[in-house]
């Protein structure tokens, strides 16, 4: 059993989402956790989360929304947030990739989304992209709110600076890159802090790097981690998914 938690799943990914579910399962995928971080995804993740048993998902405005998001948005997000299939707010979070030219912008609606998931004990999915001293900063105004570090590329030390906060570390396809670091990471921080992720249809892991990701790939990096602990697939898979339920609270 494994546990896709971060993916995008929509209607101009994907011509047949059946299809996508369907071969999810036959890959051992037993659920997936879809982020909704744009008005029109957040929409369309709520509606396919209603419509299959074994779909959750996230919800919350990306770092790249700042500068359009409004608070009447940010209300009608902490009312889509009671959902029953909503497991976490995310991603959110800060990205300087392209700039810093919003920087306020972004970290307002950071902390505007930290804080509601402080009031409503939900967990967090954060992206942080050339933004690590300040994602830290923030994070650490926030004590009591733990969650999920996305995609991560820092280094062992940022690593343990966020599980110290209570954080889990999302590992994807890049795990099985060539010139990755992140497998010497991952042994260093032990397979009880790390969640199962693919990104999709982003960061396909090898031999299908190049190709629209899903989630039917996970047990690709599963066996990565798997050899990298020295360890049997079942148990990456058991340990990553008792991981992933006990922080999402998944049903």
């Amino acid at each position: 059993m494994f546990i896709d938690t971060h993916c995008h799943l929509s209607s101009d990914d994907y011509d047949d989402i059946d299809l996508v579910l369907s071969e999810n399962a036959d890959n051992g995928i037993d659920k997936i956790i879809i982020s909704g971080c744009t008005k029109e995804s957040i929409v369309e993740s709520l509606k396919l989360s209603k419509s299959y048993k074994n779909v959750f998902v996230t919800i919350g405005y990306h770092p790249s929304e700042a500068s359009i998001v409004t608070d009447a948005d940010l209300k009608k997000l902490e009312e889509d947030i009671h959902n029953s299939k909503v497991v976490g707010i995310g991603e959110i979070g800060l990205d300087y990739h392209y700039g810093k030219k919003n920087m306020k912008e972004q970290k307002s609606l950071f902390r505007k989304q930290m804080e509601m998931a402080l009031r409503n004990k939900l967990p967090v999915v954060i992206h942080s992209r050339d933004a690590t001293q300040d994602t830290i900063e923030i994070l650490k105004e926030f004590p009591e709110v733990v969650g999920d570090i996305h995609c991560f590329s820092g280094s062992v030390e940022t690593a343990l600076i966020y599980i110290s906060m209570g954080y889990k570390i999302g590992i994807g396809g890049v795990l099985t890159f060539k010139n990755s670091n992140l497998p010497t990471i991952v042994k260093k921080i032990g397979l009880e802090n790390i969640l199962l992720e693919t990104d999709a249809p982003y960061l396909t892991p090898e031999p299908f790097r190049g190709k629209k990701n899903s989630s039917k790939y996970i047990p690709i990096i599963a066996k990565k981690l798997a050899d990298i602990f020295q360890i049997s697939l079942d148990e990456v898979g058991k340990t990553t998914s008792f991981n992933s339920i006990h922080l999402f609270d998944l049903r």
